[in-house]
């Protein structure tokens, strides 16, 4: 069984290699999103979305959004991920219970 994620830097591509020192160099420069937990944080792929990220012992996710180093969130229901901005439009209607409050706590962060 193939695995979907990874944190050996020795399995990382050309590509997901220069994404992780992108992530550092962003970190280091702009520190971790607000939100984000600094508490075992590593560098991990995930081999199917070709993502690269930052994960931490809560399973927190902080990805470059652009060149700015941001949350990125799982949605606890539905599963959609994304920036915060990738949820502007999302209403309470459209949307199952859980993932509307979990919409509005990450919007009061």
């Amino acid at each position: 069984m193939r695995k979907i994620t990874t944190t050996d830097l020795a399995e990382f591509g050309h590509r997901e290699r220069e994404i992780a020192t992108d992530l550092l160099n962003a970190w280091r420069k702009q520190g971790l999103p607000e939100d984000f937990y600094d508490n075992d944080v590593r560098i991990m792929m995930n081999f199917n979305s070709g993502n690269v990220f930052l994960t931490n012992e809560d399973y927190q996710v902080a990805m470059l959004n652009g060149d700015v180093l941001e949350s990125f969130y799982s949605l606890p229901y539905s599963g959609d991920e994304g920036f915060l901005e990738d949820f502007e439009d999302y209403k309470e209607d459209d949307l199952h219970s859980d993932d509307w409050e979990y919409l509005q706590q990450i919007r009061n962060i």
